[in-house]
């Protein structure tokens, strides 16, 4: 099942400009600048498993963003309702996933 576009809509909504979607198989990547900080999947945002998230999260649920995937922590959209803590949340994420390593150049002939 697809995330609805609504569904996406109402996370940028309450996240008021810190992040943006990237669309992927019916599905979105939350990403700040170049770091991805949580995946949009059937309608529920996932986070990853970190110590400081889950302190924050306090009572977390695990859940699994897409078949073969490792457990990441399951936010069901109606937890979305309090903007500041969906901030919160986020602002952690970009505090303490590391930034992506740079891209190679590519192999050359």
């Amino acid at each position: 099942m697809a995330t609805a576009p609504e569904t996406a809509d109402f996370l940028l909504e309450q996240l008021g400009g810190r992040v943006r979607l990237h669309r992927m198989f019916g599905e979105y990547a939350v990403k700040q600048g170049d770091k991805t900080l949580a995946l949009l999947c059937d309608d529920a945002l996932f986070v990853r498993q970190l110590p400081g998230v889950t302190a924050y999260l306090g009572d977390p649920v695990a859940g699994f963003p897409h078949p073969g995937a490792k457990p990441w922590w399951r936010i069901e959209a109606d937890l979305w309702e309090d903007a500041d803590w969906l901030r919160g949340l986020i602002d952690l994420l970009a505090e303490l996933l590391p930034e992506p390593a740079p891209k190679g150049r590519g192999r050359r002939n």
